[in-house]
């Protein structure tokens, strides 16, 4: 499929600025695809910001980078109106809300009041301000990083919110040869400020809106089913996963086929993008992240009954 070489064109251009990182890569493509919502979680200085500013870069898309802190409001984000002597009347002054790639770095170093400013924009891609609803850019994709809760100053992003993200991913260190293409070659920020765009913002919504092509069996339906049920029968686990993570795994599932190049989903779509779609929605009885059942439920669940 033409579609699928040019999101192979669009890996590539990004697998050179992000060593080492081919299937995070991929599947922060999948994401985009999918018209969901990215979560990285990683110490600081792995990539995290490397790879939203080779994305928006790529794709042709507007960009803004939201620095988080315990002292952001929400005004900050969505913007706010203010009184104009020229104008005689208030005038809205947009926030950094407002463009097609919000990179919301450190999103939990922020106050609960200033994450939930976020759940709108997500969830509707629209802000209400003022008693004003306001439409964002399309096609709108925010990229948050997270520290490890571990760290000092960090305020855990409640589940409500955790749902709002498609897909959760981790960086990781880079392997040996990455590393040291990395001390030797240029700073990875000039490099991002050099891409080149390989897909327009039209092209990309023309893209997203193949998915509800791809055809999906009752077959797969049946898998995905039997994954939403043995997940929520899990021992010591409190949260399984409810109908919107299913809907999102479907969703993400078909955009792999996509760039796999097909118009169907097969099963190993479905395992291909599992961990990073249910990780984060798995809650335990002591509201720890449940990281390794993905690959429980990969092992248990079987395709074919």
């Amino acid at each position: 499929m033409q579609n699928a070489d040019l999101m192979q064109q669009t890996a590539d251009q990004l697998n050179r600025v992000l060593l080492g990182k081919r299937e995070q890569v991929r599947l922060a493509l999948c994401c985009v695809l999918a018209q969901g919502h990215l979560l990285i979680e990683d110490i600081p200085g792995m990539g995290k910001t490397t790879l939203s500013h080779a994305l928006s870069g790529t794709l042709g898309l507007s960009y803004n980078r939201i620095q988080f802190t315990s002292d952001l409001m929400p005004a900050d984000l969505l913007g706010f109106s203010m009184y104009d002597k020229e104008a005689g009347d208030l005038v809205f002054h947009p926030g950094p809300i407002f463009a097609q790639v919000i990179l919301a770095d450190e999103i939990n170093r922020a106050s609960p009041r200033t994450q939930s400013a976020l759940l709108e924009a997500m969830e509707e891609r629209q802000v209400s301000i003022e008693g004003e609803t306001r439409p964002l850019e399309e096609p709108f994709f925010v990229i948050a990083t997270q520290n490890p809760l571990d760290q000092r100053g960090t305020f855990p992003l409640p589940e409500s919110q955790l749902d709002r993200f498609l897909m959760r991913l981790t960086l990781g260190y880079p392997d040996e040869r990455a590393e040291r293409e990395l001390l030797m070659g240029r700073d990875r920020r000039h490099m991002t400020a050099e891409l080149t765009p390989l897909l327009s913002p039209e092209s990309l919504q023309r893209m997203q809106a193949l998915l509800p092509e791809i055809s999906v069996s009752d077959t797969l339906l049946d898998y995905i089913q039997r994954i939403l049920a043995y997940s929520r029968d899990i021992p010591g686990v409190l949260y399984g996963l409810s109908p919107r993570a299913g809907l999102g795994l479907l969703r993400a599932a078909r955009a792999w086929a996509l760039l796999e190049g097909r118009g169907h989903v097969l099963p190993d779509d479905v395992q291909a993008v599992l961990p990073s779609v249910v990780e984060h929605r798995l809650v335990d009885d002591h509201h720890n992240r449940q990281e390794m059942l993905s690959q429980r439920i990969l092992r248990d669940v079987p395709v074919i009954v």
